[in-house]
């Protein structure tokens, strides 16, 4: 009896089956039914043949124009070519010693052509391409016909191999399809009743064998039901796991810290900041980990609920940690809380209030006294509040009693990382993430069910809005208005920054590695101007050093952009620069400098990103937008209108109106809402990997679900997999889903999840 555990040279053959696993690493039935075809030709549809890029492996269904064959110097030898075309656009194949491919390849005829698109003198080709006909009276052994496996009028078309041709491979999906009678389905009946879903063979058939688009839908829905089901039985399992992991139950004092700091804030909170403060307070003082996002648009006030989580976990005996991307976040966060509490966060000096904590900072610039000074006062818990970037999660750094760990900007720390810090206590401490604008793994496990989420969607009072617009930098009357904008600004006695993607300097510099908090990318020298992005680095920035090898120039650069800025646009203006390579010092003086308004234009790179609170500062020009991803876009304009007066970020690139780049920078300026540029960021880069570290695009673990498109399904199917855990954690009395949910979960996607 064949299952999706026979090996498929008792299915196939023993040849058949070799070229499967070599080619496609297909091994056992299973592993072939779940090929799915990569889409469908229709009879008469033909293949979109601009499309096809040099080195792919491609199947086309192409109509035969015309058929020459001449002799080869080599005695008896000859050469075949064909041209086919999809009515619009050629693709030349060319045959060698193949005298027979002409009796069939006349003109008119339509066939299927599989091989590796080459590029010979300017044109694209195939060569000695395997041919499938589609006329099945012209159909000639030689050349795989069979058009009777095509009768419904729908080709499948499945991901292939230079000498596994797709329908090779569909050949052998009909005899497996023909020998089985029956699969261990893991859908419990109930669900496939409820929802009104085919059995789990009937579904391979439906997609493998349509005779109609919607055979194919129908097959389509109910695996995409396994893969959403599977995987929220996995996080429902992990969520009733952390809920018997043991944390300490954080209760906070009534008349401590966090009451003492409300009492003296200068502003009102938000009616969201308070909802958001409540629902942490509860969740702390569980008896297990708190798990939790908090989302806001820039400007929305995270820092102040992250403050009051903190001072929670303080009045209630334990100690609490900011987690910062970069030295520059931590030192503005540090400025920040010390501000924002006054005494209250004083411990120690002779202003203190009498509950005062204290404050401490750890980085990688520490000197050897601070840093000893600071790692004391953490280890032995005077230091209730502890801020800092990835030298806490060194082994040197321990803690009396960590209670609560805030991640800001989670995206900018792997899951390794922020793991590393929770092992710091004894117990597992409770975790809340913050972020504005979601990479597409966080909204994918937002709409997974993975996170618990707070959204903060109030402004604070005094909150300005900000205007965005995409200025082409081929307009001189658009580009001239930009820096008359950035001078009226300056002249009102507001400030301005502009950012660059590089900080340049010179091609040497170019070797020597950006601060890994800076965001900035190194490369050549770089011109004042803008380009089209061709690719990503780290899941966000784009590609700024692009450019010099594929014929466009460099991104602009910090060292390059000021000089000449001074002695044009913004002569007479007080300029200064920022970025990763100054030193931490030197870094705090300019930022200093530019709070206290002594500058009135910050030429920085992305070192800004997060964090800079200057409410004086209401203009933003950012060079080369088409260099960076929509999530650092948004935060970066973030930057500006913190204070009374309305805040403008000019996107200034050189891509193309109607380009892909220039849509995304329209998209940006179209909509201030972070949620909603999130869900267009998911739609361009894909989710990444669920259960897995990467964080978006080349690996996924999703095959068929799109989370866009299926979000009601997946949510659907989290209550349902919630409910099973509630009655059968164990998968007691649903052995095929236990199955399948431990071939998803290997060993590395289990440990990961462990991590969270």
């Amino acid at each position: 009896m064949i299952d999706q555990t026979t090996r498929l040279r008792d299915v196939v053959g023993a040849a058949t089956a070799t070229a499967l696993a070599d080619a496609l690493s297909l091994e056992t039935s299973g592993d072939l039914l779940a090929h799915l075809p990569r889409r469908y030709h229709e009879r008469g549809e033909l293949t979109d043949l601009a499309n096809l890029a040099v080195g792919e492996v491609v199947t086309v269904q192409a109509q035969v124009v015309s058929v020459k064959r001449r002799p080869m110097r080599e005695r008896r030898r000859s050469m075949l070519t064909v041209t086919v075309t999809d009515g619009s656009h050629n693709l030349l194949l060319t045959f060698f010693n193949q005298v027979w491919q002409e009796r069939n390849l006349r003109q008119g005829v339509t066939a299927l052509f599989a091989g590796k698109v080459e590029e010979y003198r300017g044109r694209r080709q195939l060569t000695n391409p395997e041919v499938h006909l589609l006329d099945a009276e012209s159909a000639d052994p030689g050349t795989h016909g069979g058009a009777e496996s095509f009768a419904s009028g729908l080709v499948p078309i499945y991901p292939s191999a230079v000498k596994l041709p797709s329908w090779k491979i569909g050949s052998c999906v009909r005899i497996l399809l023909a020998g089985l009678t029956e699969l261990d389905d893991p859908l419990p009946a109930a669900i496939r009743d409820k929802y009104r879903l085919v059995g789990l063979l009937d579904a391979y058939r439906l997609v493998h064998q349509p005779s109609s688009w919607a055979e194919v839908a129908r097959g389509r829905l109910r695996l995409k039901w396994d893969e959403a089901l599977i995987l929220q039985v996995a996080l429902a399992r992990r969520r009733l796991d952390n809920e018997q992991t043991a944390a300490t139950a954080r209760v906070p004092r009534a008349d401590g810290l966090l009451a003492a700091f409300d009492a003296a804030l200068p502003f009102p909170l938000t009616v969201g900041q308070r909802a958001v403060g409540e629902t942490i307070k509860a969740e702390i003082a569980r008896p297990f980990p708190m798990h939790r996002l908090l989302q806001g648009e820039v400007g929305s006030g995270k820092t102040v609920v992250a403050l009051r989580a903190m001072l929670a976990a303080v009045d209630a005996g334990g100690q609490a940690v900011l987690l910062a991307p970069t030295e520059t976040l931590a030192s503005q966060h540090l400025r920040s809380l010390r501000n924002l509490l006054g005494p209250l966060g004083r411990a120690g000096e002779l202003d203190a209030a009498p509950l005062a904590t204290r404050i401490v900072l750890v980085t990688g610039s520490l000197g050897v006294r601070s840093r000893r000074e600071a790692l004391g006062a953490v280890a032995d818990g005077s230091a209730g509040l502890v801020v800092g970037t990835h030298a806490l999660l060194e082994e040197s750094v321990t803690f009396r009693d960590l209670a609560l760990v805030v991640v800001d900007e989670q995206h900018r720390f792997g899951v390794e990382q922020r793991d590393a810090l929770r092992s710091r206590s004894a117990r597992p401490p409770h975790v809340l993430v913050m972020t504005a604008t979601p990479i597409p793994r966080t909204v994918a496990m937002t709409v997974f069910g993975d996170l618990e989420v707070s959204t903060l969607t109030e402004l604070p009072a005094g909150r300005s809005p900000i205007a965005s617009f995409v200025v082409p930098a081929t307009n001189k009357v658009w580009t001239d208005r930009m820096w008359g904008r950035v001078r009226d600004e300056v002249a009102k006695g507001h400030q301005a920054y502009v950012v660059c993607p590089r900080i340049g300097e010179d091609d040497a510099a170019a070797d020597a590695p950006p601060d890994a908090a800076d965001g900035v990318l190194p490369g050549s020298l770089a011109a004042f101007s803008g380009g089209a992005p061709p690719g990503m680095i780290d899941g966000d920035t784009w590609d700024a050093t692009a450019g010099s090898e594929d014929g466009r120039r460099p991104s602009a650069a910090v060292l390059d952009l000021l000089p000449a800025l001074r002695d044009t646009e913004l002569v007479g203006l007080r300029a200064a620069a920022l970025h990763g390579r100054l030193r931490p010092d030197d870094k705090d003086e300019v930022m200093t400098k530019f709070a206290a308004g002594d500058i009135d234009v910050l030429v920085a790179t992305t070192v800004i990103e997060v964090g800079v609170d200057v409410p004086n500062a209401t203009v933003m020009v950012i060079a080369d937008a088409d260099r960076f991803g929509i999530s650092q876009l948004h935060q970066l304009r973030g930057r500006v209108g913190r204070g009374s007066a309305p805040g403008w970020c000019l996107l200034y690139t050189e891509a193309e109106h109607g380009s892909p780049a220039w849509e995304r920078l329209a998209a940006v300026a179209a909509t201030a809402d972070g949620a909603q540029l999130a869900r267009l960021d998911l739609a361009q880069r894909r989710e990444g990997d669920v259960l897995g570290a990467a964080q978006s695009g080349g690996r996924r673990s999703l095959r068929l679900l799109e989370l866009l498109k299926d979000e009601e399904l997946i949510r659907s199917a989290r209550d349902e997999a919630t409910a099973l855990m509630c009655v059968d954690p164990q998968l007691s009395a649903q052995p095929a889903l236990a199955a399948a949910l431990a071939a998803t979960l290997d060993e590395s996607t289990a440990a990961y999840l462990e991590k969270g």
